[in-house]
């Protein structure tokens, strides 16, 4: 994902998640998935095609980017208005944890199966809206934020207890990579001058001046 947005952070959904529905017969199930590109969610369209053959509509939303630029619907084969957008409604009107609406990189796919009685315009954007709007309840939803990430090189004897120290002092530590003659702490910082400046001066004191960090770029990072 880009990482030159204007917006600073978002929701996601965390994972894959799958809700079913009855309603007057027909059988309404919701699955969300965590995507970034529209090719991954048009995927999860033709995937759920596959798995639900015999399914009468697998109508579709969704939204991408930390900005939500990209915004999507489909009908299916439903009236026209009456799947796709309440879908896609209630996918871009959802509060989150953050008090926002601020929900993107994730695809609904509501798959119905027929019950024998017509719900009418109004039944079927209810029961589209509802579908999505009840899952979206039940479903881990993440935070994702714009971290400035750095990479401190360190002796082989001196990377566990410095990650152990970071951690503690409430540091997100990605991973540590251990080459052949020194070790690779990744960690990930608020893109922030005034928290660099303070976990430049962390590192000095827990590495008696001994490790510096180098800048290896922005990137999008689940919160812990």
């Amino acid at each position: 994902m880009e990482t030159d947005s204007v917006a600073t952070a978002y929701t996601t959904v965390d994972g894959d998640f799958v809700h079913a529905l009855e309603i007057k017969r027909s059988r309404f199930i919701t699955y969300l998935r965590r995507v970034e590109t529209e090719e991954q969610a048009r995927a999860l369209v033709a995937e759920l095609r596959k798995k639900h053959f015999d399914a009468r509509h697998h109508c579709s939303a969704f939204i991408l980017g930390a900005d939500r630029t990209a915004m999507r619907s489909n009908d299916d084969g439903e009236p026209s208005g009456t799947a796709g957008v309440p879908m896609l409604d209630a996918l871009a009107k959802r509060e989150t944890g953050s008090g926002t609406t601020d929900l993107s990189d994730i695809a609904a796919v509501v798959v119905r199966y027929f019950g024998g009685i017509l719900l009418g315009a109004g039944g079927l954007v209810r029961a589209y809206s509802e579908s999505v709007s009840r899952a979206l309840d039940a479903a881990p939803l993440v935070r994702r934020t714009r971290q400035r990430i750095l990479g401190i090189d360190v002796d082989h004897g001196t990377a566990g207890r410095l990650e152990n120290d970071l951690r503690a002092g409430g540091v997100q530590v990605l991973g540590t990579a251990y080459g052949p003659g020194h070790a690779t702490l990744k960690v990930a910082l608020g893109d922030e001058a005034d928290i660099l400046a303070a976990f430049t001066d962390r590192l000095a004191t827990l590495s008696a001046g001994s490790c510096t960090a180098r800048a290896l770029g922005t990137e999008w990072v689940d919160a812990p």
